[in-house]
């Protein structure tokens, strides 16, 4: 119950029926994916949660060097689904927890069935022949940018990440997102996220996946997707029109559509 209560775990849909987490990226909460989840509430058991300092998970629980990688992440994923006995669940990581999900799957492979990375990157920072989008001088001036003025840094990325500058609404919901998260957990995340190379422990992943990638992605380009797609042993990738790194909110319908169609042929 103590996991429970540390990350908000919300639990709907069907008691008995098959497991689905869906878990959040970097600055956000589960309330990300309101548009998504309830489409699965009448056959699935919907399970949702906060990451340590994001959302109304217990910030106090934040321990620097459980989250030194993303293993420590990986290992909360594992803890929830075992208070909650879950296994064989369909895991639904958006943005770094979709890198997330496949370390824990790797780790415990019995209690994931398939997994569905959207807008994944298991790198950041290209790297000789592999183009992650950033250059390591990019993602220290980001770092330092966030770290210095974390306010600020939320105002001016959220927009850029979310896109659909048509719809400033959306921008806006990101920023108060971010500007909701303690500053210097989003910090430490940050670093974490964006210095992470996950690239090795793709072949490692042992259940079928769905790669979601995004148009116009500033955070995950098109090539990443497909490079992903490309080392995962079973995978499947659907190029969304969506664009932005968030379809979850800003294409709902199509992120859904694309879930449904994987479950039902896999």
């Amino acid at each position: 119950m103590d996991v429970l209560l540390r990350h908000n775990v919300s639990v709907a849909g069907q008691p008995d029926g098959p497991p689905i987490v869906f878990a959040h990226g970097f600055g956000c909460d589960q309330n990300m994916w309101r548009f998504v989840w309830p489409a699965f509430a009448d056959e699935y058991r919907v399970i949702l949660f906060d990451h340590i300092g994001h959302g109304h998970s217990d910030h106090s629980a934040f321990d620097p060097d459980r989250y030194r990688s993303l293993d420590g992440y990986a290992t909360d994923v594992l803890e929830v689904m075992a208070a909650l006995d879950v296994e064989d669940a369909i895991f639904v990581g958006h943005s770094v927890s979709a890198m997330i999900g496949a370390l824990a799957a790797v780790a415990e492979p019995e209690r994931f069935s398939r997994l569905v990375m959207v807008g994944p990157s298991p790198r950041y920072i290209d790297d000789d022949d592999y183009t992650g989008g950033f250059s390591r001088e990019d993602i220290d001036g980001l770092l330092e940018s966030l770290e210095s003025n974390y306010l600020g840094w939320s105002g001016a990325m959220a927009p850029v990440i979310m896109g659909n500058e048509d719809r400033p609404e959306l921008g806006g919901e990101l920023t108060e997102l971010f500007c909701a998260t303690d500053p210097e957990i989003a910090a430490h995340f940050a670093r974490v996220t964006f210095l992470s190379d996950n690239r090795a422990d793709l072949a490692s992943v042992p259940v079928r996946t769905l790669v979601l990638q995004c148009s116009a992605d500033v955070i995950a380009p098109v090539g990443v997707g497909a490079y992903v797609d490309e080392h995962l042993p079973d995978s499947t990738l659907v190029q969304l029109e969506a664009t932005g790194h968030c379809p979850n909110l800003s294409a709902p319908g199509e992120t859904t559509a694309a879930i449904q169609a994987f479950l039902a042929a896999s």
